[in-house]
């Protein structure tokens, strides 16, 4: 392993193996790291991408789970409103990032896996768990919401939403995502995104809720239940935290290394909806490619990168985060948001595109 790679990934994600990828395939030395132990796993997202990202990924087909055609919304007990040509897929999550990680090794980079970020010194002196200090060129935090390569350059994701997940049975076909609204579950929503047989049943919620996500959980599961959509078993279980405060500040300094953020590392979740796995195989590509450029030369790579990333997404999430503090408001002033300020604040709605303004 060499001590001095010129760019040094911390986090094998989608962000952390494209920029990887891209970078190897340029012939950079690049050493990557995560603290799974296997890419992937455990799975801690819905597994939902847009059609688009076809266009970005090729060979999606081998981690296809189902295709998605619509999106279904209801508020509290109300009937569900459909949002048709929301389409999508449904991804294998796991074999998704197994396939972005065996990629980046494909074009060159040393993966290592089972090894996580010790230490980042202020001079970009890099310490990890197994006691190796290194000393990068650049180093690239794609390393989650919570990325301490950005609290190294004081980055950091301060909105958040904790998120539970259990994987139950399905039991019939259903080609839409469905999204539960309800005052009850504050900065956040409820889900049942199809897997064929199986679904991904969950709810977030901000995290001065987190210890009603299990009761909420399991009583929207209970309903879905005695509507006899899905099976009372639970398969499996996850969570985590999505950031949910937009773009952060994804270009810095750690004396003389360069540091880049993408992916959740750098915001680029929507403050709404949460998704961010498109976002994350875009930043880590544009990042990877920003890497190339600076490390060739480019005085204003990193600058470009922020470019990038500014004019990609700040239109969109200025509306969602608007839409989503206005909500917040009414939270914090101790009132409950009725069904209008909450379809202004989903994007499956017509209000939601409208006029930014204050809704009773």
């Amino acid at each position: 392993m060499n001590l001095s790679p010129d760019l040094l990934v911390v986090g094998l994600g989608p962000a952390g193996s494209r920029a990887a990828e891209a970078a190897a395939s340029a012939g950079l030395d690049v050493l990557a790291i995560d603290r799974r132990a296997v890419a992937g796993e455990p799975v801690q997202c819905a597994e939902f991408v847009p059609l688009l990202l076809d266009q970005e990924v090729a060979g999606l087909g081998a981690v296809h789970r189902q295709t998605i055609e619509r999106m279904c919304t209801a508020i509290e007990q109300d009937p569900a409103e459909e949002t048709a040509g929301f389409r999508g897929r449904m991804l294998d999550r796991a074999r998704f990032d197994a396939l972005l990680a065996a990629r980046a090794a494909a074009a060159g980079a040393e993966l290592r896996f089972a090894t996580s970020l010790a230490r980042i010194m202020p001079d970009g002196t890099v310490r990890l768990s197994d006691g190796t200090e290194l000393r990068p060129h650049l180093v690239m935090g794609a390393d989650g919401p919570r990325s301490r390569v950005g609290a190294a350059i004081g980055s950091v994701n301060k909105e958040l939403v904790e998120a539970r997940q259990i994987r139950v049975p399905l039991l019939e076909t259903y080609d839409a995502t469905d999204i539960f609204l309800c005052a009850d579950y504050p900065g956040g929503y409820g889900w049942l995104f199809p897997c064929g047989t199986t679904a991904n049943l969950g709810l977030g919620v901000v995290p001065a809720a987190r210890a009603t996500l299990k009761p909420l959980l399991q009583q929207l599961h209970a309903r879905l239940v005695r509507e006899g959509r899905v099976g009372a078993a639970v398969l499996g279980l996850t969570g985590g935290a999505i950031p949910v405060g937009g773009r952060l500040q994804a270009a810095g300094w750690l004396g003389d290394v360069a540091v880049l953020l993408a992916g959740d590392a750098a915001g680029l979740a929507h403050p709404v909806s949460g998704a961010g796995i498109a976002a994350a195989v875009l930043s880590g590509t544009l990042a990877g490619a920003a890497g190339v450029a600076h490390l060739g030369g480019c005085a204003t790579a990193l600058a470009g990168y922020e470019e990038d990333l500014a004019d990609l997404y700040d239109v969109t999430f200025a509306r969602a985060l608007a839409r989503r503090r206005a909500l917040l408001e009414r939270y914090n002033a101790g009132e409950v948001p009725g069904a209008a300020l909450q379809r202004a604040g989903w994007i499956g709605f017509d209000e939601y595109w409208g006029e930014i303004h204050e809704l009773s």
